[in-house]
């Protein structure tokens, strides 16, 4: 659990290897046709513009010392026209990988969404949202640059270092040699600062999640923060993440800013080393001026691809880091989901067995064990006992949310393990204590679970839990648009809301997780009467601590000691004098 911070770095479950870049290139393939244009019209532009040298050299060495002046005009207008031409096949292929770009970075998200809609409820208790949320959007964007334009240029940049080559060897071999034998210089200095720069780039990603997810965390309780005057010691916080995130972005960034700086200087280097062979070692007789100007010119060209590939290597190097989390994430196993074979759970009844069930959140440490409870259908059951002792365990159970340990969970005889999940949660209805607000209108949130419900039956449902009172006083009644977690409604009014939701999917399960915690004394008392009818004909599970709300229920389970420490009606389990009777003595004396 200790992953579960917004301090703490994300170490890699393994290391990334070349199968990482394979996987991408999957989405890469889906680009192919647009990317070949691409890469045609860019070896086009390069080609053309690789041309200016050597209509540079013959304008030098033999348009000018002739003095003809209309072939200096026409050498010179076809100059600017290949650099006109370039520009515009540059300018179109620009446009196509940007799409393209934008295209893949779809895709990866959309897979990264859908991955994460199936992962079980483990996976979110694990990690902080904002270190989830920062892999589907600032990775992804990360990394679409590289996997699209970077690969071309790559490509692109290789080809125009053997095009360089060929025209430099054509011009002088021996000046070429010149230019080549930096290369072992430059090739020690990537060698040196590979792992390095990997290992920084990971660092980055590690501050930059942390940073990322102590924001989703302070906005999320920002209310807490201000009632407990929290603002300056929280911003001490930020400052000591955003600090952390700067200090590893400024060592990366130092690292980055190598390569080029030891490209400039090679560049610097053996264009030095060009005039000094050309005009002092080989001499006027060997090598003209005009071959040297142009070779000057090669050299910068030559080695500026060089600069870009290394540029390249530092986004391939940055990107690597990222895709290690996307892929990480991807590989997330959906440890709750369909089994193969998986059969369709037919309509039920609403019989539940929990047979001889065992379960942990973490290995070795049980919650529940050996748990046998029958429930017939129909039956109305209340879940009662300490704080922490199991009870949202056992509906969460029921739902698949969780994977038994030990034993297994049956409705109406089929074992929900193998059953497919849409047709296990689709005929249940669950009312979280929690009562989480969709951003949109307030009958778009009761519709949520159930889009063909027409506004009639919203309505009805609304009825039902005594929200349509409060709903009408709404100048824009059901059609409000309320905010993400429903900030304009009271809490009491959020949970009535989700009531009607729930219900309204017309379940023959009925969960309900402290389902009137926030509602009033009357309230209640209105909606106890909507929900009396409700429940008959459904099994229903129902958490309170309030035990006035469940001294109606068929059966009490009084839940802890890792199972139930006594079962049966209110009626009998006051006679008993047990656990449950001094519970309920001792809420009625606070009363």
């Amino acid at each position: 659990m200790a992953r579960n911070k917004f301090d703490i770095d994300e170490n890699l479950e393994s290391p990334f290897d070349i199968k990482h870049f394979r996987r991408a290139l999957v989405y890469i393939k889906k680009q192919k046709t647009p990317m070949i244009v691409a890469f045609v019209l860019s070896a086009l532009s390069a080609g053309i513009a690789l041309s200016a040298p050597l209509i540079m050299q013959h304008v030098v060495d033999v348009t000018i010392p002739a003095k003809e002046a209309w072939p200096l005009v026409g050498w010179s207008a076809l100059m600017l026209a290949t650099i006109v031409v370039s520009v515009i096949l540059a300018t179109i292929r620009s446009r196509i990988m940007t799409r393209v770009g934008q295209d893949i970075i779809f895709d990866i998200r959309t897979d990264l969404f859908k991955h994460l809609q199936e992962l079980p409820f483990q996976y979110y208790d694990d990690r902080p949202q904002g270190k989830i949320l920062i892999r589907v959007v600032n990775y992804v964007n990360s990394v679409s640059d590289v996997l699209s334009n970077g690969i071309i240029n790559f490509i692109l940049e290789i080809l125009n270092l053997l095009f360089i080559g060929a025209f430099m060897f054509a011009v002088d071999a021996k000046l070429s040699l010149v230019i080549l034998a930096g290369l072992p210089v430059f090739f020690a200095v990537m060698m040196l600062l590979k792992t390095r720069q990997r290992r920084a780039w990971q660092a980055v990603s590690n501050k930059s999640s942390n940073l990322n997810a102590y924001m989703q965390e302070s906005i999320s309780g920002i209310r807490v923060t201000q009632i407990f005057t929290r603002e300056e010691r929280n911003a001490g916080i930020f400052t000591r993440l955003a600090t952390n995130y700067r200090r590893e972005w400024m060592k990366t960034m130092y690292l980055n800013f190598l390569i080029p700086f030891s490209v400039d200087n090679l560049t610097t280097l053996v264009t030095t080393a060009i005039y000094f062979v050309g005009l002092l070692a080989m001499g006027p007789a060997e090598v003209t001026f005009g071959v040297i100007l142009a070779m000057s010119s090669y050299a910068a060209r030559f080695w500026q691809p060089i600069l870009n590939l290394s540029n390249l290597y530092n986004s391939f190097i940055n990107a690597v880091a990222y895709l290690e989390r996307i892929f990480e994430t991807l590989d997330e196993p959906v440890t709750v989901s369909d089994v193969p074979n998986a059969r369709e759970l037919p309509p039920i009844q609403g019989r539940i067995t929990f047979d001889d069930v065992t379960f942990a959140y973490d290995p070795g440490h049980n919650v529940l064990e050996h748990l046998n409870i029958d429930v017939k259908a129909g039956e109305s059951i209340a879940l009662v006992g300490p704080t922490g002792a199991g009870k949202t365990t056992v509906v969460n159970l029921i739902s698949r949310f969780y994977n038994v340990t030990g034993g297994r969970i049956l409705i109406d005889g089929h074992d929900i393990a193998e059953a497919k999940l849409k047709s296990l949660r689709s005929q249940m209805g669950i009312m979280l204590q929690d009562s989480f607000i969709f951003s949109g209108t307030i009958m778009d949130n009761i519709r949520y679970g159930r889009l063909d419900a027409t506004d009639e039956e919203v309505v009805a449902a609304a009825k039902i839990v005594c929200a349509d009172e409060f709903i009408r006083e709404f100048e824009n009644g059901y059609m409000t648009e309320v905010n993400e977690r429903g900030s304009k409604l009271s809490q009491g009014q959020r949970q009535l809301i989700s009531f009607a939701r729930t219900l309204l999917a017309n379940p023959r399960i009925l969960i309900l997780d402290e389902a009137t915690s926030s509602i009033d004394a009357r309230t209640e008392r209105l909606l106890q009467k909507g929900l009396n009818e409700l429940l008959k004909g459904r099994t229903s599970f129902i958490i309170a601590h309030r035990l006035s709300t469940v001294k109606n229920c068929d059966r009490i389970l009084y839940v802890a000691d890792k199972g139930i420490a006594e079962a049966g009606s209110h009626d009998e389990l006051m006679a008993r004098r047990g656990r449950y009777y001094h519970l309920y003595t001792a809420q009625k004396m606070e009363a």
